[in-house]
């Protein structure tokens, strides 16, 4: 039987390799929420029956929510400056869309900075500061941003009466300033879903910040 002269070294080593192993599980986790590809446009929205607990302490589903004309899914943030930018036109866009049988719900998808601005108390702050009217629910542990493959807040998503996705990206073309706007995306796509016509820019870069995965 051969042993070993340095069962020291053979020991430490055994356990580096398990250090590895460990790190490299964990990476992998973080790599698989933070860079799973977002949902392709034309297919079903995900997770339509997981749970939402809203500002109003509601629980709801995205296909209980849903209107005659479709559903659009804002991953936003309460901190994010971006989402700020934007804020505003969040009440008109859900004005637009409410308008057109296309209910509004926002997710804060933000688990691993609740302590720090994006907790349901926050949320709900939010929701009154800035008189939200649109429904505000929490994603827990971000499993719906994970699944459609969310990256940023904002990030809008519009669906279809049967779910099905056929706008994906930015509210519009600048963030900074509403009157210097040149393609309004999000509203357009409501317009023409509405309208029962083609969706003329189906995607379009979502610009933010990123989600606060867990595994950051």
């Amino acid at each position: 039987m051969i042993t070993s002269k340095h069962p020291q070294r053979y020991s430490y080593l055994f356990h580096a390799s398990l250090m590895v192993l460990f790190l490299t599980m964990l990476t992998f986790q973080e790599i698989s929420a933070q860079d799973k590809p977002e949902l392709p446009i034309g297919e079903r929205a995900p997770m339509l029956d997981a749970p939402l607990v809203t500002t109003e302490d509601e629980t709801v589903t995205l296909r209980e929510i849903a209107g005659e004309n479709g559903l659009l899914v804002v991953f936003t943030s309460n901190t994010c400056p971006w989402v700020h930018r934007w804020e505003s036109r969040y009440l008109e866009m859900a004005s637009l869309a409410q308008e057109n049988g296309i209910p509004m719900i926002a997710l804060n998808p933000n688990e691993a900075t609740r302590e720090e601005g994006e907790s349901m108390a926050d949320m709900k702050m939010r929701a009154k500061e800035y008189s939200y009217n649109f429904i505000y629910a929490m994603d827990k542990d971000h499993v719906l941003a994970t699944e459609y493959g969310a990256n940023r807040t904002p990030h809008v998503y519009l669906f279809n009466k049967d779910f099905i996705l056929v706008y994906r990206g930015a509210i519009d073309d600048n963030a900074h300033d509403i009157d210097e706007v040149e393609q309004h995306f999000a509203k357009d796509a409501i317009v023409q879903l509405a309208a029962k016509q083609e969706i003329v820019t189906k995607t379009s870069p979502s610009l933010g910040c990123t989600i606060k995965w867990l595994s950051e």
